[in-house]
């Protein structure tokens, strides 16, 4: 296969899916992983593409997203990152801790590490409510307005509700990290959820896994220096002197 046509077709997969990993591209092209390699870092300097650790992101995506995934489709992307994410920041929960789980697939994962103890959480997340209760963990379901493509409430009312408490710590989830947008997400709803939960809490993390640096949904809930990232990898460019930061 000639190089002009595995650039067209590694182009094809990630603007149709957004983003692709080097060992997708391996077998899908039927390539060896080090031309993977090279044909990726080639189309990052030519600006076809962003090129990030393990795979490549489009253009579209590293520079505004606009729109939400489903949870499905984003539960299969950056699994074995996101859960040495989920698996610390559920370590960092203690007896007598009052908690913020925001919507997410990563603070999903943290369930699945969760230790038994004398801490009581406060979630917008459906099926987080559901699985922490299920557990025996006390947790409150804030009321709200269903977004069913995230599983999750939100509007005047579950901001209304948010209003009386306030957290020792609160975990968050992110769809877009960069220095001019800080935080961000598409809905401007969930972003006043997150804004508000975010301002309530003691100490606040945003976990994000690699493919979330760089890239910028249109709605800001809050400033980089807010809230510590927790991340799987540190970021490069414009992030790489990044403040709060904590790798795992």
């Amino acid at each position: 296969m000639l190089t002009e046509e595995r650039f067209s077709r590694i182009l094809a997969i990630v603007d149709l899916e957004g983003s692709v990993r080097i060992a997708d591209l391996v077998q899908r092209l039927g390539i060896s992983e080090s031309t993977v390699r090279r044909d990726l870092a080639a189309m990052d300097e030519k600006g076809l593409l962003t090129k990030v650790h393990g795979g490549a992101i489009s253009l579209s995506r590293a520079q505004m997203t606009a729109q939400d995934e489903s949870i499905i489709k984003r539960k299969a992307q950056y699994t074995e990152e996101k859960r040495r994410i989920a698996k610390y920041a559920a370590s960092l929960i203690e007896p007598g801790d009052f908690v913020f789980l925001d919507a997410g697939t990563t603070t999903e994962l943290m369930l699945d590490y969760l230790v038994p103890c004398e801490a009581s959480f406060v979630t917008h997340a459906v099926n987080h409510a559901l699985r922490l209760s299920a557990m025996g963990v006390k947790v409150y379901l804030l009321g709200g307005e269903l977004k069913s493509i995230t599983e999750i409430v939100y509007g005047e009312s579950t901001i209304r509700a948010l209003s009386s408490f306030r957290f020792s710590k609160g975990f968050f989830g992110t769809n877009g990290i960069s220095p001019a947008g800080g935080f961000s997400t598409p809905n401007p709803r969930e972003a006043a959820v997150k804004a508000t939960a975010l301002k309530a809490c003691r100490r606040s993390y945003v976990l994000a896994d690699e493919s979330k640096f760089r890239t910028e949904s249109s709605v800001r809930f809050a400033r980089l220096e807010d809230a510590t990232v927790t991340s799987n990898r540190k970021p490069e460019g414009e992030l790489k002197d990044l403040k709060n930061l904590m790798i795992v």
